[in-house]
Parts: C-alpha cells; sequence; structure tokens
C-alpha cells in the first residue's frame, strides 16, 4: 500500500527556505516513527508532498495510518493505488475498477491534478473519467460543488495514482520546525491538554512538574506525560523535569499573607521553571490556565504572576471552558489519566485575593528565605521521558482505616486555619495536629512503636502523605477515613 501525505496548508504558504526546512523535518519525523513499525517502510516526498511506501503482506496498513495520524504537521493522509501511465482511457478503465460499486447512488465529482509535459489537461481527465464513471453507475450524479465522493486522481510524469480513503491529519506544524517550550505539568485536564496543543503546534516540549504530593503524585504525572510523549511526540528526545516543592509550600505558608498563597505559588513556579529553562534550550513556558477559572487565573492575578518571569507565558487554554478542555482531553486520551489524578489544593486560602497588587505581592515575598527556592531548584531531578516508564515505581497501597483502634494516633494535616474551623473530635484517641507542610520534617520525632492515621477532610493529602511516607520506610503510617 503507499499513502500520500499532505502537509497542513499553513505549511503551503510558507516561503520556499522555510517549506523546505518544516518538509525536511516532516520527513524525519514521519520516517523515524514509522520505522518503530517497519523499518522496511520506505518514506520519500517533495516540497508538497510525504510519500510512503508500506510493504504489503505484513498487515502493517492500519497501524500506519493510526500512526500517521498523530504526527503534527499532517493535513491529510490518502490510500493510493500507483499505476504506469499509459492513455486516458487507462486511466478512466482502472478508476471504474477501482470505484465499482462505490458511487451508487451518490453525487460525485472528479478531482485531477497534473505534474509534468503531457499532451493532455487536468480538465482532460476530468471530463473523460467523469464519462466512464456515469457509464458505469447509472443511478449516480455529478455535483462538482459538495459532492458526496471525491474521486481524486493525479498523473506525475510518467504514473498516475487514484486516491482511496482519506484520512484526518492532526495539522498544525511539523514537530522540531519550532522553537522549544517548557510546559508546567500537573497531570490533570488543563496542563495535559495544553502540552498536546503545544505538540500540535510543533513546539517540542519539556515537562516541568513541581512535586507537591509526593511520590503517589508523581506516578501519576510521569504516567500521562509519557502517553503524550508516545502518542504525538516521540519523534524528538523530551525531558522529564521534577522539583521538589513541599518546602517552598511550607515558606510560602510560614511567610506569605494567606490572601496571596495562590499567587505567589503560582510566581515561585515561574520563576523556578524560568531558572532551569536557560538549561533546556528552551524560549517560552507554557501553562493550562483559563481565565477566571479560579482565583488566581484572573487577568489581573495572571499580569502579577507573569512578572516573575522573562520568559514568554504561553496558555493555550486561556478562552476555553472545562467541557471544551475535557472533550479535547477525551479525544487525545489523557482523560482516564486527569480523572484519576489526584487534585492537590493545599495552598488554597479561605478567601484569596482575585485582583492582587503586585507591590504587596512583592512585600510578601520578600519575607520568604529565597534559599528555599534555589534548594529546590538544585534538587530538581532530570528524566529521559522515554525512560520515565523504566523509572517508574508504583506506589505502595496503603490501608484505609474505618474506625482507629484505641492506641492508634490520628495526625491532623490539614492547615491550621481549616483544623481550627472544622476540628476533629475523636473521644478515645490521641489527635497531632501536624500540617501536611510540616510533616516531612517532624515524622523522625515520632514513635515507631506507635500507628499513625492521617487524616484530611478529603482524603486527598492525607493518602499522598501516607504513600511518601511509606515509600520512605515508615511502616506505621496509615489513613484514617472515616466512612470507607
Amino acid at each position: 500500500m503507499k499513502l500520500l501525505i499532505r502537509p497542513a496548508p499553513e505549511v503551503a504558504i510558507k516561503s520556499k527556505p522555510v517549506r523546505r526546512q518544516q518538509m525536511r523535518h516532516l520527513r524525519q519525523n514521519v520516517r523515524k516513527l514509522l520505522a518503530r513499525l517497519d523499518r522496511d517502510i520506505v518514506v520519500s516526498g517533495s516540497w508538497d508532498r510525504v510519500d510512503v511506501e508500506v510493504p504489503a503482506g505484513r498487515g502493517l496498513e492500519g497501524m500506519a495510518v493510526d500512526e500517521l495520524s498523530r504526527i503534527p504537521g499532517i493535513s491529510t493522509i490518502q490510500e493510493i493505488t500507483v499505476f504506469p501511465l499509459v492513455s486516458l482511457e487507462d486511466i478512466a478503465e482502472k478508476t471504474v475498477a477501482a470505484y465499482a460499486g462505490r458511487l451508487d447512488g451518490k453525487s460525485f465529482a472528479v478531482r485531477a491534478r497534473r505534474h509534468g509535459e503531457h499532451d493532455f489537461t487536468s480538465a482532460d481527465i476530468q471530463r473523460l473519467v467523469g464519462g466512464a464513471l456515469m457509464q458505469s453507475a447509472a443511478s449516480a450524479r455529478v455535483d462538482l460543488r459538495s459532492p458526496e465522493v471525491e474521486v481524486r486522481l493525479e498523473v506525475r510524469d510518467k504514473q498516475f495514482h487514484i486516491a482511496h480513503r482519506r484520512h484526518r491529519g492532526l495539522g498544525g506544524y511539523p514537530l522540531g520546525s519550532v522553537e522549544n517550550v517548557i510546559t508546567l505539568v500537573s497531570g490533570g485536564y488543563d496542563s495535559s491538554v495544553a502540552a498536546y496543543l503545544m505538540l500540535r503546534r510543533g513546539l517540542r516540549s519539556h515537562y516541568l512538574f513541581f512535586n507537591l504530593g509526593g511520590v503517589a503524585h508523581e506516578v501519576g504525572v510521569r504516567q500521562v506525560v509519557h502517553y503524550l510523549w508516545d502518542r504525538y511526540g516521540a519523534s524528538h528526545g523530551a525531558r522529564f523535569i521534577s522539583v521538589p516543592f513541599e518546602g517552598v509550600v511550607e515558606e510560602i505558608m510560614r511567610s506569605v499573607g494567606h490572601r496571596h498563597w495562590g499567587v505567589v505559588l503560582k510566581r515561585q513556579m515561574l520563576k523556578a521553571a524560568s531558572d532551569i529553562s536557560r538549561h533546556s534550550n528552551a524560549t517560552g513556558l507554557v501553562t493550562g490556565d483559563a481565565v477566571a477559572q479560579v482565583s488566581s487565573q484572573t487577568l489581573t492575578n495572571l499580569n502579577v504572576v507573569d512578572r516573575a518571569s522573562d520568559e514568554v507565558v504561553l496558555r493555550p487554554l486561556i478562552a476555553m471552558d472545562k467541557e471544551s478542555i475535557i472533550n479535547i482531553a477525551r479525544e487525545i486520551g489523557t482523560e482516564p489519566y486527569a480523572r484519576t489524578m489526584p487534585e492537590y489544593c493545599g495552598v488554597i486560602s479561605q478567601k484569596p485575593a482575585t485582583r492582587a497588587h503586585l507591590s504587596r505581592v512583592e512585600a510578601d515575598e520578600a519575607a520568604m528565605d529565597p534559599a528555599v527556592l534555589a534548594r529546590a531548584i538544585e534538587a530538581r531531578t532530570v528524566t529521559s521521558v522515554a525512560d520515565l516508564l523504566e523509572t517508574t515505581t508504583t506506589p505502595e497501597d496503603v490501608e484505609l482505616v474505618a474506625t482507629p483502634a484505641v492506641e492508634d494516633v490520628v495526625i491532623d494535616v490539614r492547615h491550621p486555619a481549616e483544623a481550627e474551623q472544622s476540628p476533629l473530635q475523636l473521644t478515645g484517641n490521641e489527635v497531632l495536629q501536624i500540617p501536611f507542610y510540616e510533616l516531612g520534617r517532624r515524622i523522625a520525632d515520632l514513635s515507631g512503636s506507635r500507628q499513625y492515621l492521617l487524616y484530611c477532610d478529603r482524603g486527598t493529602m492525607s493518602r499522598m502523605h501516607a504513600v511518601n511516607l511509606k515509600a520512605d520506610g515508615h511502616a506505621n503510617i496509615k489513613v484514617y477515613a472515616p466512612g470507607q
């Protein structure tokens, strides 16, 4: 089987040098990805097309089309049959055979293109072939404006081809033909869709994860990042950068007024991302922000956040609603990951500022110890995305306890303001107030002979931190989950 690939229309309108460069990238990407299926697949082409020849009899046809449909920069993929050019009558005969039974009761139009020196025109092909098809399918009718079936033919020098099924590609630009970016990922709907849209636009991306919830959260994010890269970006290498940010969260909550927690957290992330981007040859940062979705994403707050970085911040979802974002996540396959991804919301204040003043936010930040952020950046880990699943260990299951034993100690890991507003009251158990951001530091002071049950309202933070502590060797940690 042969496949004819057309680039996205935006590629065709570029200047000749840019077009050649982008088509070269596209051919290289196609060649590399199809080689994963079979190294005998042949890829060639010119300034306006890519030709793919798939070996027959190996069952590769469907897999090749599926792979091509996920490569950025491709507009359409057509299955074609190639014949030697003999005469116009031979073209008509072979086209009638190829479309036998496919035009009955339908409207059609013949679209012909011609390249090279010939004693006939494209219009001659269309008239002769159209007449032959009308004679072979009496119930068919011609409709040149909006036909149900388009019969596509192309004559190129001493060959011609007949197009059969036509498949849509991703569009956009070939990956690697634009610039590099760093995409901030959390594993949820927004960041995964934002990452996909940047890949589709031809921007090679590295992935930056700020770990706020321990190994359980990072495992899920690693899985969705590897999935995105493998399906839409595997023609180019990418890095997964994980920054331990729990210490930064703790410093924010100690030093910053609660109304600015969300804004300051995002500013600290952008500061870290800007620093890391200089080591990744990236010229922009990508986030999953959508205007007014949460308090830190008002236009005023986004402006304050952006002042923390000299890099351009790209927000492909800025005007989308949540339903549209979820629909895209469903189409690209990240929805199951996002749906089960724990949502870390430990730094959301009760009354967050929606119109923060830059001077006040900067004054709050000035009270923070800058060494905390510097240590977090220095402690980052970098992993090739191709190796993410090999280096990922599934976190151990943590037992949920609905009714604690009398000797169990319950640790309330909520922020003190939440605990004060809705105190946890148990008649028969000791309750310790240890906010989640202090847990890692204070766990060493607890007795190794007692069993501790972590508690929070939703159960998300308690489970994440319990998994993290258990992975660090604290086998006496479980989760208090009343009602489970």
